[in-house]
């Protein structure tokens, strides 16, 4: 999987390096998205994979896991990633969030079969997310152009490099045991069913209501990833006064 998703930000470098001849409008420009017309052909092509393949397996995955099974198996995908997640709360200096990640890891490995449930969360001890293009983020890098990347969707080459990252810091890409790479591809599987899952309803809504979707996915992807780098805490920037 480290390989794989090293491949895909590869795959990005050279789309870049093929669409930069090609000058940017001034609109693309204002919206940060100098390469719109590539990222709107990729968007075609994840939306006949989402059609064909991604989609129906959604709805299988639905009627043959019931309700409370796959709030098990989003419990134990997100109990993997808890060590990364720890990582990347240390580097952004938020010893607490890292002291909660480290406690859910321990508690729930230990008293939730692993990881399936959450007994963590019923001791006062929530989950939350982190990954290093959040870091990255903390530490002053910009996300440069919008992209959309094959199969991955909406990114920018800060959380491109993120995604990379977080697989080569995963300690549980480096456990080598027999069939380890069926194992790592179906926990990659697992998790993009989960996510699709959870955001099934919210992408069709999204579509259905919009003029223009490619927009409105990069407006709503921009805004979940900055409320992402702030916790969920309000935006206090536009409170500054001018001077």
């Amino acid at each position: 999987m480290r390989g794989f998703k090293a491949l895909i930000a590869g795959l990005c470098g050279l789309v870049l390096a093929g669409c930069a001849s090609t000058p940017p409008t001034p609109e693309q420009i204002a919206n940060n998205d100098p390469y719109e017309a590539t990222n709107r052909q990729t968007m075609v092509f994840n939306g006949k994979i989402d059609r064909y393949v991604v989609i129906p397996t959604v709805g299988v995955y639905f009627l043959l896991v019931p309700e409370g099974g796959r709030r098990g198996v989003h419990n134990f995908l997100g109990n993997l990633s808890l060590p990364t997640i720890f990582v990347n709360d240390l580097l952004q200096g938020e010893v607490k969030r890292a002291g909660q990640s480290a406690a859910r890891l321990v508690i729930n490995t230990g008293f939730g079969f692993g990881g399936f449930f959450d007994p963590a969360r019923k001791m006062g001890i929530p989950g939350h997310g982190e990954d290093f293009g959040q870091t990255l983020s903390v530490w002053g890098a910009g996300e440069g152009p919008y992209l959309i990347l094959p199969f991955f969707g909406p990114s920018n080459p800060r959380d491109t490099s993120g995604l990379v990252t977080d697989a080569l810091i995963d300690p549980t890409n480096f456990i080598r045991f027999k069939q380890h790479l069926w194992w790592a591809g179906t926990r990659e599987y697992f998790t993009y069913l989960d996510l699709r899952g959870q955001t099934y309803q919210t992408i069709q809504g999204v579509q259905r209501s919009s003029v223009d979707y490619y927009s409105s996915l990069r407006s709503l992807y921009r805004q979940l990833r900055n409320n992402d780098i702030r916790n969920g805490h309000p935006d206090t920037s536009q409170d500054l006064p001018d001077f």
